[in-house]
């Protein structure tokens, strides 16, 4: 749905998807990055452009990280038989009232549509970064439904694929005031057990989310790809996570 009458905003993001479109499949790319201030003559970030190509299976990661773009593409590819439900998120903010403890997921413009829970609003909008012009962006509440979110992290010698189980809400009040595309959720076992394994595992703050594809088959492809699997759940301690963690350094070491 059309939230604004500033088409010409909405072209410019036109040309800039058809554009990385042109220059991805030219060189047999799958997924790409980009940062808020190298943009090297560019009127606006790609927001709109980067969530219509994250629609069409390309994989996107912000500030120029790589492993999260990556992650994209191949857990699209990993759930086409789905909805095409994964995408490019980052923890936003959190709510922390008392027994009602929820993430908040977003990005300032690059979260991919396959996830929403209704038809997507195009709305303009200023961008307090990159010193360019108002971009174009899709804004929409997340569907709710369990899934995972997945952070690849390099520890220095072997790659570790951090898993963590969610259940995703309706946003609990309205945000009138955040206009960005936005998913809320639980996570397991809870928000402060979670969060605390997540740090101790070294997970980043950039995520890929998937309602499609399960924690069983992330823990094929790491298993396939060698990479270490860590996967957060709802019965999972720190106690527990931190033994783990110490077990599968020694056994890598040997390896």
């Amino acid at each position: 749905d059309f939230a604004t009458d500033d088409l010409e905003t909405v072209r410019y993001q036109a040309r800039e998807e058809i554009a990385m479109k042109k220059m991805m499949d030219a060189e047999g790319c799958k997924a790409f990055s980009n940062t808020f201030q190298d943009l090297y003559g560019m009127k606006q970030l790609p927001g709109l452009a980067s969530q219509h190509l994250m629609a069409q299976g390309y994989g996107y990661g912000g500030e120029g990280d790589w492993k999260v773009s990556a992650m994209t593409a191949i857990m699209k590819a990993m759930g086409e038989n789905g909805n095409g439900a994964s995408a490019f998120m980052e923890d936003y903010t959190y709510h922390l009232a008392k027994g009602q403890e929820y993430s908040l997921g977003a990005h300032m413009l690059e979260v991919c549509p396959s996830v929403a829970a209704d038809k997507p609003r195009i709305e303009v909008h200023p961008l307090g970064i990159g010193d360019r012009e108002d971009p174009a962006r899709l804004v929409f509440e997340g569907k709710e439904g369990d899934g995972i979110v997945v952070s690849l992290i390099d520890m220095g010698g072997r790659l570790r694929l951090i898993c963590q189980d969610i259940h995703c809400v309706k946003p609990i009040m309205p945000m009138p005031n955040l206009p960005v595309a936005r998913v809320m959720w639980q996570a397991m076992p809870d928000l402060t057990t979670g969060v605390e394994c997540w740090i101790t595992a070294g997970g980043a703050h950039h995520t890929v989310l998937s309602y499609d594809v399960t924690a069983e088959q992330m823990k094929d492809w790491a298993n396939m790809m060698d990479i270490e699997f860590v996967h957060i759940t709802k019965d999972t301690t720190v106690e527990g996570l931190e033994q783990q963690l110490f077990l599968n350094d020694l056994a890598w070491k040997l390896k």
